[in-house]
């Protein structure tokens, strides 16, 4: 086989409009396709296959792959997952990538990727004003929630303590301390961590009934840390939960912030996607008196991975906190806007906001506005359901399209009820049909379904339905645990 790269167009097109046949035939397949294989047919082993020294046919290796992916793959697409927060990527967020990779512009300044940066930076203002900040404000597409987090947290400290940008932690003299719930994302304790702070200066504060960060235990936290000599200065509150869609109350956090002088972040990964609904919009009351949020359109706002992006309403510390300068890093004679690698975390970027924008230019806000809509009716359904199985208890409030529940069964241990809901969840995924998990709750178990595909209609949540309903009959349980 030729080594060369430069396909000729006959060969390009050809095997172009066959990845558009694969596709095609799976998206077509969607609604109705598995998740998963069967659990006896799954296999976690490595591939063992030698490095090619010389090629294939590529139209043979390209059906072959996609056979396999399509055959043997997890996908999260299908409309009968219920699991984390993956979506069914439009079409036109596809098409997009395809034209990413292929023209591969380089958004790292603003000299080298005019379009595609205005692009990105007009996608980022829709983002921001639906926010609701009444005046400037900035960001930056991210790979996802774990770096737009890592950001806000970035953005804290050199905010709060700059000296420590050139001078690291040792400058700021006492330990900082940043607080969040007891049910904010991991991602936190990760940046805390890299940036060097160190995890244990992410202080994880109990929630209360409704799972939300306790205001009253933060500020009891903020006048202990202080009498110890410590530095506080930033909360983390989240807008959507990934046990359970919880939504922090953002009002309050804000005069917490505002009182104390410390910098907010909302980690708005999932949730704060409710911006993009007038209706539904009130689910993140408050989002506007954050100073930095984290949104990622990769989850509810189906596009495909990876697509996060933090905003800031104090576009000056964007720089102060990633600005270096490097001489060969051209900049654009009279240009006004800012250059990715000087308010980002990366260097060389790859144009992640096309997919949003190619889909917003295509549907339209008020898309959003009908999937928001009925991923709430549709989860809502289920949440009724569960309340009135005989089953069955919701273990934490349906605020977002995410129901929380668990057993019905005062008998069970905590490890009887972890157990049991493993093997409930273990039940449900085994022929592969469909998919949710096993979680926890405020540290107890539960099982935990969301609705996250456009796809997902009435009819997939009655086979769930129907599904859990059969596994109860055949749990392993104590008799008198059964309801």
């Amino acid at each position: 086989m030729s080594m060369r790269f430069d396909f000729d167009s006959e060969t390009r097109r050809r095997l172009g409009y066959r990845l558009i046949d694969h596709i095609d035939a799976f998206f077509s397949s969607l609604p109705d396709r598995p998740v998963q294989l069967p659990a006896a047919e799954r296999t976690y082993g490595a591939l063992q296959d030698a490095l090619p020294e010389i090629g294939e046919d590529a139209g043979k290796v390209f059906d072959e792959l996609c056979r396999e992916m399509m055959d043997k793959g997890f996908h999260v697409p299908s409309a009968n997952y219920f699991g984390l927060m993956n979506p069914t990527p439009t079409y036109m967020g596809v098409l997009a990538e395809a034209l990413v990779a292929a023209l591969n512009p380089q958004l790292a300044t603003l000299a080298r990727s005019q379009l595609a940066s205005k692009i990105e930076i007009q996608t980022l203002r829709w983002i921001g004003e639906r926010v609701g900040w009444p005046g400037d404000f900035s960001g930056t597409f991210t790979t996802g929630g774990n770096e737009a987090n890592f950001s806000g947290l970035a953005l804290a400290l050199a905010t709060k303590f700059p000296d420590a940008i050139e001078n690291g932690i040792a400058s700021i003299g006492a330990p900082p301390v940043a607080y969040t719930s007891a049910e904010a994302h991991h991602s936190l304790d990760k940046s805390a961590g890299l940036l060097g702070i160190g995890r244990k200066a992410l202080q994880r504060i109990p929630v209360t009934a409704s799972l939300q960060l306790d205001v009253e235990k933060v500020e009891n936290a903020i006048q202990k840390d202080r009498a110890a000599g410590k530095k506080p200065f930033c909360v983390i509150a989240t807008a959507g939960t990934t046990n359970t869609g919880t939504v922090d109350d953002l009002v309050a956090i804000s005069e917490v912030c505002r009182r104390h002088d410390f910098w907010l972040h909302v980690d708005g990964a999932y949730g704060a996607s409710a911006i993009f609904s007038d209706k539904h919009r009130n689910l993140v009351s408050g989002i506007d008196l954050a100073d930095s949020v984290t949104i990622d359109p990769h989850k509810w706002l189906a596009v495909p991975f990876a697509a996060g992006a933090i905003l800031t309403c104090h576009p000056p510390i964007l720089e102060r906190a990633f600005a270096v300068a490097a001489p060969y890093m051209p900049k654009a004679t009279g240009a006004k806007l800012p250059d990715n690698s000087g308010i980002s975390t990366q260097w060389t970027r790859r144009m992640n906001s096309l997919k949003l924008w190619l889909t917003l230019r295509v549907h339209g806000r008020r898309a959003y506005e009908d999937l928001i809509d009925r991923h709430l009716i549709l989860a809502r359904r289920f949440a009724d359901w569960v309340q009135s199985s005989p089953h069955f208890e919701l273990a934490a409030p349906q605020v977002l399209p995410i129901v929380a529940f668990r057993l019905k069964s005062a008998h069970l241990d905590a490890s009887q009820l972890t157990a049991a809901h493993n093997e409930i969840a273990d039940s449900i995924t085994s022929d592969g049909q469909r998919w949710i998990s096993e979680t926890k709750v405020n540290g107890a178990s539960a099982l935990r379904m969301m609705v996250i595909s456009y796809l997902t209609e009435e009819r997939h949540l009655d086979s769930l339905q129907q599904a859990l309903a059969e596994t109860i009959q055949q749990l392993h349980l104590p008799e008198k645990a059964l309801p």
